[in-house]
């Protein structure tokens, strides 16, 4: 068998990785394989709440066929290395939807690494993902959008906003987009900044306390990537657990 090397900066998708904890866990287990069939709609989440200290990498190969559907949700807040990574080939008229929360504070590395392979005319794709970071955490989404010779008519986006509590924390965004159709509709967007300071005084103004103004604000840009979570419980768990965590940012 052979092991694969581990990883370096040259490496663009392990730039902003941790690979000092990386190395603690490596070699990782092969990618976890998922298949939505021609046809079918499909819902799957993760929720990746490592223990502190504690190094979590999860790496997803999804395959979507003919008109098949794949909504996708991760909230990424745990250990002092996460790393979430999708490989998507989409086919004819197929879609991938991912709606992404990064949230982290003290000195932890979190990361959202997604690859979409629009490999057959007709398929879309949209990914929207936010990053509430505080101390010196770094919080990064790196996203590739490859768009097939034959893929035309694609239609895929990215939307990437991140917010930083701290001068310290770092966001890094890097959506990509490789286009060989000429035929396609493809937009993506990246913003980083701090909280509205005009908010948070109106709020403190109506007698809110400084932590709950900001908390409420925090959960109002985050709480769009899990407006469509299909399942009421899975949506309830990702929300309190984010909740939770940035309660404990602000």
């Amino acid at each position: 068998m052979t092991v694969l090397a581990l990883p370096t900066r040259r490496d663009e998708a392990w730039r902003y990785a941790d690979l000092e904890a990386t190395a603690r866990v490596w070699p990782v287990p092969a990618p976890q394989r998922i298949t939505v069939a021609r046809g079918d709609i499909a819902h799957r989440h993760l929720l990746q709440d490592a223990a502190d200290g504690e190094v979590a990498i999860h790496d997803y190969a999804i395959t979507i066929a003919d008109g098949g559907s794949l909504t996708f949700h991760i909230l990424n807040i745990g250990g002092t290395f996460g790393r979430v990574t999708l490989d998507i080939t989409l086919g004819k008229g197929a879609h991938f939807d991912l709606g992404g929360a990064i949230i982290g504070g003290g000195t932890q590395t979190l990361e959202i690494v997604t690859t979409v392979r629009h490999a057959q005319p007709d398929a879309t794709s949209n990914q929207t993902v936010r990053s509430v970071l505080a101390g010196r955490a770094t919080g990064s989404y790196l996203g590739k959008v490859a768009v097939a010779r034959d893929a035309q008519r694609t239609d895929a986006s990215q939307s990437v906003k991140a917010m930083l509590l701290d001068r310290t924390a770092t966001a890094n965004a890097k959506p990509e987009l490789e286009i060989y159709a000429d035929d396609v509709k493809c937009a993506h967007g990246a913003t980083v900044g701090e909280l509205d300071k005009a908010a948070l005084y109106y709020m403190a103004s109506r007698g809110m306390d400084p932590a709950t103004a900001r908390t409420l604000l925090l959960r109002a840009f985050i709480a769009g990537v899990f407006d469509d979570v299909a399942d009421e419980d899975v949506k309830a768990q990702l929300e309190t657990a984010a909740l939770a965590k940035l309660e404990g940012l602000a």
